[in-house]
């Protein structure tokens, strides 16, 4: 008595399919694992046993033994209880022959026989939709999810018994008793589009500052990565939070690439199907290397990562370890990250918009003396934390300075829907640009690009040569500026680059010397 069931996996962020394989015989009564596993699918055995126990069927006195296939693949995470379980009740004969056949199977069993949620649907469920597969069963509150994949048919599923129930029914009666779920992906995206627009967070709340919001502008619309720095409670924070309200939405195709990360990790919220919104994340300056790039013998997604197509907001940035903040050198360069095991080689997106804030000094109030009793010593060890390979990738940075005064009477200035029409046109720009190319946004010109997309008169050239020396920049930070320099271009409508537009962008380059700040 032998049955396969179509399963899957996910193996950094790679999927597979898997063959979850059953056979029963006689002999010593025993239930045997095979294929590679991980803690938590040699565990399986025992949640399948009593969960079918617990349903009214128990196992028969046999050697039943299953192997998951490809077995040089490393198993991982609690999706094979289900198809497992399936699996033995059609070589028990519980179920019709071949009621599996074609069909996707995952979920958690608990020892009841409810069926729990698991990670990594969408990944499992997209390449089962490649490989032909148009249905799976899934439990119910990974449905949606499922359905999210295009072609995909998902069946959500609460219990052991409504699996029993539904595969017993002929093909054509299933719908009837659990439709698929189903999922209009464009319409999801509308809706959480016109949500991200309803915020609490608005640039208008926020008076003066204005030299910071254009930097702002410029980096949201390029997708540039910004530093501000400037004394405590100058509005840092605050205009960092409210650079998500001015991005451009996620399109369908990153949409899919996001949620399918945030799967993956187990960060999709309850009932939630697709992500809408541009990530933002901002974790604490006491992150470990391993939290921020991905970890575990089996690498998971970190959080430079989770912020894939979206901000990660670093404050405080000194007070972050320097080897932590030096594993930002070659996400920031290739917009991945990639991690080495003894089991493999793993490689994650990471193509994030850095904004980071900053002190200038430990104390916060360089160089007003007044306030500051930090020494030369202490400015350089707090300010040497951040490397000039790191300083040297920032597109931008601006002071944020201290107001030279304080009224409560509304004196709001340009709102977060005036600067996002800005930076739709801006985009809109570059999309026509860029049409039929690789390149989204300005940020992501290569080296090779600039002299076909940022292409300078005779005038602009010498003024930039002019800059290169006097203001000692490398290659990379020269490349850096022309690139901003080309999106300053686009906010004002122009198609080349010229002087005012090379003088600003050179003008958010001065972050590159910090302690002459």
């Amino acid at each position: 008595m032998f049955s396969t069931i179509i399963t899957g996996t996910v193996y950094g962020m790679e999927s597979h399919l898997v063959h979850a394989e059953v056979d029963l015989s006689s002999g010593l009564p025993c239930f045997v694992m095979v294929g590679s596993l991980g803690r938590e699918v040699r565990e399986s055995g025992e949640r399948v046993r009593i969960s079918l126990k617990n349903t009214g069927i128990s196992l028969p006195p046999m050697h039943i033994s299953v192997n998951l296939s490809p077995a040089d693949l490393k198993k991982e995470g609690t999706g094979f209880d289900l198809p497992i379980a399936v699996g033995v009740l059609s070589a028990m004969e519980k179920l019709p022959p071949g009621c599996a056949d074609g069909m996707l199977i995952l979920g958690e069993l608990g020892l009841d026989g409810e069926i729990k949620p698991v990670k990594g649907v969408l990944p499992v469920a997209l390449n089962a939709v490649k490989a032909g597969i148009r249905r799976c069963l899934v439990p119910e509150e990974n449905a949606k999810e499922a359905a999210v994949a295009e072609g995909m048919e998902a069946v959500g599923v609460s219990s052991l018994t409504q699996v029993i129930a539904y595969l017993r029914l002929p093909k054509e009666e299933r719908d009837g008793y659990l439709p698929p779920k189903k999922v209009n992906i464009d319409a999801v995206l509308k809706e959480g589009n016109q949500k991200d627009k309803i915020r609490e967070l608005d640039f208008a709340q926020i008076a003066g500052q204005e030299s910071v919001k254009r930097a702002a502008l410029i980096a949201a619309s390029g997708f540039h990565h910004l530093l501000i720095m400037g004394p405590p409670g100058t509005g840092k924070t605050m205009i960092a939070k409210r650079i998500p309200t001015i991005l451009p939405p996620l399109s369908r195709e990153e949409s899919l690439e996001v949620t399918a990360l945030y799967s993956i990790a187990g960060r999709l919220g309850k009932g939630e199907c697709l992500i809408t919104a541009r990530p933002f994340l901002n974790p604490h300056h006491t992150i470990s290397p391993q939290a921020l790039s991905g970890g575990g013998q089996i690498p998971r997604p970190g959080i430079v990562s989770m912020a894939h197509r979206g901000i990660l907001f670093l404050d405080e940035l000194p007070e972050f370890k320097r080897q932590t903040l030096d594993l930002l050198r070659q996400p920031l360069e290739n917009k991945e990250i990639q991690i080495a095991r003894s089991g493999g080689s793993f490689t994650f997106p990471a193509d994030v918009m850095l904004v980071g804030a900053l002190n200038p000094c430990p104390c916060g109030y360089y160089p007003d003396r007044n306030k500051c009793r930090c020494t030369p010593f202490e400015i350089h060890n707090y300010l040497s934390h951040i490397s000039g390979p790191i300083l040297d990738r920032m597109d931008l940075c601006i002071k944020a300075q201290k107001p030279a005064s304080f009224q409560l009477k509304d004196n709001r200035g340009e709102g977060s829907e005036s600067m996002r029409q800005k930076v739709a046109l801006a985009r809109k720009r570059q999309e026509e640009r860029y049409r039929g190319t690789r390149i989204r946004f300005n940020s992501d010109l290569e080296a090779g690009d600039l002299e076909k997309y940022c292409s300078l008169g005779e005038k602009e050239q010498q003024m930039l040569e002019r800059m290169f020396h006097k203001m000692d920049l490398s290659i990379r930070a020269c490349h850096r500026l022309l690139k901003v320099a080309r999106t300053i271009a686009d906010l004002e409508g122009g198609e080349r680059i010229l002087s005012c537009h090379l003088a600003e962008a050179a003008v958010y380059r001065a972050g590159d010397k910090l302690e002459d700040r």
